[in-house]
C-alpha cells in the first residue's frame, strides 16, 4: 500500500535548505502568491534590465538563485552534487529563449553538446533537455505543419534542423546520456513530433535515449500516443515520452478562437487530469515499449504512479520511469520520492541572469495562475518552519 502522507514530510523536503534558505523561499512564494505584486515585479525587472541599472545582483541573491542552478555549466556543479546528496539527479536546462539567427541556433547546439559532454562520467545527470525552437526558427516548424512547401534556402534551412537534431542524439546515444525534447504550440508540433519520431527510430533501439514531449492539456494526445506505439512496435524502436499537461494554454485557447477552428485544449482542468492520469497509465501498462519522464508538481498523479507501479510490479528504480520537478519548486515531491528509491531529476535552469528573466518571469505568473500550487508551498514552508523551531 501507498503511504498517502508520503509528501508531508517537510524534515526530508528541506533537508538541503538552511534556515535563510527556508526564509527566502518562504518570502518569494509568498511575493508570488500575490498576482498585483508579479505584474508590478516584472514591469520594474524588465525596466530595470532594459535600462541597465544595477539590479543583477539582486536579482541572482534571490529569484534567480531559488529557481536556477547558475549561470553556467560549472556555476550549477554545487547544487548538482547537493541533491545528489539525497538522491535527486539533474537535467541542466538551458533556458535562454527568442533567439531568431542561424549562429544563435549553432550557439544552442553547441551548448547542449557541451553539457552532454559535461554529463559523462557524472552519475547525477543522466539526462538533458532542449526545445526545438532553440535549433530553428519557428515559422519553419509551423510552415511544415500546416503542410506547406520549402522554398530552396527553407529546405536548406530545415535540413540544418535535421542535423542539429542528430548530432546531439547521436552524441547522447554514444555518451548514453537520455535527451528530453520539449513541446511547445500545438501549431508547430506535428513537425517536431515526426522529427523527434525519425530520431527515436534511429536511436531508440534496445535503450530510450530520445523522449518526445506529451502535452496531456490537448485531448488529442493519448490517440497520437497509441498510433505512435502501433508504429513503433511495428518498426522495432522504443518511445521515450515526457508527460507534462502544458504551458501554452492561454496563448492556444487565444488563437484557436481567433482563426476559428476547435481549441485543442481540454474543456476544463478535470478533462486534463483524466487526460494526463490515463495516459500515464497507458504508459505504465506498456513500458516494455515505452519509457516516461513523469513531469509534474501534481500530488495526485504522482500517487497514481506510484500506485501503478505497486500493481504493476514495476521496481522504484526501473530506468524506464521517472519523476521530475523543477528547481526551487514541490521539493516535499522530489525529495520524498528519492528518499524512498524512486528515479528523480530536477529540471535546473541556468543561463546569464539577463537571459533567464523571461524563464523566471514565467516561473512567477505560472505560480500564481496555478490555483493552490503556491499556497501548498508556503504552507509545506510554514510547517517546516515551525518543526526547526520546536
Amino acid at each position: 500500500m501507498i503511504d498517502r502522507s508520503l509528501f508531508e514530510d517537510t524534515s526530508t523536503a528541506f533537508a538541503l535548505k538552511s534556515d535563510s534558505e527556508l526564509e527566502r523561499a518562504y518570502f518569494l512564494f509568498k511575493m508570488i502568491s500575490s498576482q498585483p505584486l508579479v505584474r508590478i515585479g516584472t514591469a520594474a525587472t524588465n525596466f530595470a534590465l532594459k535600462a541597465n541599472l544595477p539590479v543583477e545582483g539582486l536579482i541572482r541573491s534571490t529569484v534567480f538563485d531559488h529557481f536556477c542552478g547558475g549561470v553556467n555549466e560549472e556555476d550549477c556543479l554545487p547544487v548538482i552534487d547537493k541533491l545528489y546528496t539525497k538522491g535527486v539527479s539533474s537535467v541542466l536546462d538551458y533556458s535562454v529563449e527568442g533567439k531568431e539567427t542561424e549562429e544563435q541556433f549553432d550557439n544552442a547546439v553547441e551548448k547542449i553538446l557541451k553539457i552532454i559532454h559535461f554529463c559523462d562520467d557524472r552519475d547525477a545527470m543522466p539526462i538533458v533537455v532542449f526545445k526545438p525552437t532553440g535549433f530553428g526558427r519557428f515559422y519553419l516548424y509551423q510552415k511544415k505543419s500546416e503542410g506547406k512547401d520549402f522554398s530552396a534556402d527553407e529546405q536548406e534551412e530545415w535540413n540544418k534542423i535535421v542535423g542539429r537534431f542528430d548530432a546531439v542524439c547521436k552524441l547522447a546515444k554514444a555518451k548514453d546520456v537520455e535527451v528530453l525534447i520539449d513541446g511547445e504550440e500545438s501549431w508547430m508540433q506535428d513537425a517536431a513530433d515526426d522529427l523527434v519520431e525519425s530520431m527515436m527510430r534511429a536511436y531508440n533501439k534496445g535503450k530510450t535515449i530520445v523522449y518526445n514531449t506529451l502535452q496531456t492539456y490537448r485531448w488529442d494526445r493519448l490517440d497520437y500516443l497509441r498510433q505512435l506505439h502501433e508504429r513503433a512496435r511495428k518498426e522495432r524502436f522504443k518511445i521515450g515520452m515526457k508527460i507534462v499537461r502544458g504551458a501554452y494554454m492561454e496563448k492556444e485557447r487565444s488563437r484557436a478562437e481567433d482563426n476559428g477552428y476547435e481549441s485543442p485544449i481540454c474543456k476544463n482542468k478535470k478533462a486534463t487530469d483524466d487526460n494526463f492520469n490515463n495516459t500515464l497509465k497507458y504508459i505504465l501498462e506498456n513500458l516494455e515499449g515505452i519509457s516516461v519522464f513523469i513531469g509534474t508538481h501534481n500530488e495526485d498523479s504522482c500517487y497514481l504512479a506510484l500506485e501503478l507501479m505497486e500493481k504493476y510490479n514495476i521496481s522504484k528504480d526501473d530506468n524506464n520511469v521517472w519523476f521530475g520537478q523543477l528547481y526551487g519548486m514541490s521539493d516535499h515531491i522530489s525529495y520524498n520520492l528519492a528518499a524512498i528509491g524512486y528515479n528523480v531529476a530536477k529540471y535546473i535552469p541556468f543561463g546569464p541572469v539577463k537571459d533567464v528573466m523571461p524563464y523566471l518571469i514565467r516561473r512567477a505568473e505560472e505560480n500564481t495562475s496555478v490555483a493552490g500550487q503556491t499556497n501548498r508551498e508556503l504552507s509545506l514552508l510554514k510547517s517546516e518552519k515551525k518543526r526547526r523551531k520546536l
